[in-house]
């Protein structure tokens, strides 16, 4: 039978023994370690070469983040799932394009998080629901911005500085009736109907 190492790392020691107690019903994993923090936790992953880290992201000292990023730089090849209760789409994204596997919610199901964990071990993914809507959400979002010119992308990017159109004009070198042309192709092309739909769009895009 498959035997994976786990390693665990979460602040709060009651968090730490309720997932260590949740995994141990599992034949195939093995908790190898614990850690409080980051610096801890990267020293251990070092050591004991887990297959799987469990990772807190609100920590004190470094947060999940930081963590993660000093794992990978440290070229620490595991699986990396963030277990957290943080339902933020910008740390969703941060994570995520920093290297995590999955980023699953801590009220998420004990036997879907263990099917996913098991998942992500897998060569797959583990995210939970919410965090799949937030991905496909911006997937949506990437391919209705891919629509706009490269003219209509700099005039959104004026709008979601917060400049009117005379300012955009001003800056672009171009007609204040120019510019409200490009505004009403690019709000119908993003399917919105407001300066600040499109705008709220464009910064999810960038993961704020």
């Amino acid at each position: 039978m498959t035997s994976w190492k786990i390693l665990i790392v979460d602040d709060h020691p009651l968090m730490r023994r309720g997932i260590s107690q949740l995994l141990s019903f599992e034949g195939e994993f093995e908790i190898v370690g614990e850690a409080s923090n980051g610096a801890d936790a990267v020293q251990l992953a070092i050591d004991v070469e887990p297959d799987l880290i469990l990772l807190d992201l609100n920590m004190k000292g470094m947060s999940g983040l930081d963590t993660l990023n000093a794992m990978r730089l440290e070229g620490i090849q595991a699986c990396i799932v963030v277990l957290t209760v943080s339902d933020s789409r910008a740390d969703m994204h941060a994570l995520i394009n920093a290297g995590a596997d999955g980023y699953l919610l801590k009220d998420t199901e004990p036997d879907q998080l263990i099917a996913l964990l098991k998942q992500a071990l897998c060569g797959g993914h583990a995210y939970s629901d919410l965090v799949r809507e937030c991905l496909a959400d911006n997937h949506v979002q990437d391919s209705l911005l891919d629509t706009l010119t490269e003219r209509e992308m700099q005039i959104l990017k004026e709008v979601a500085r917060g400049h009117r159109n005379k300012q955009i004009a001003d800056t672009l070198f171009i007609s204040e009736a120019t510019v409200k042309v490009h505004m009403k192709s690019l709000l119908k092309k993003l399917q919105v109907k407001s300066r600040t739909a499109a705008t709220v769009l464009y910064l999810e895009s960038q993961g704020r």
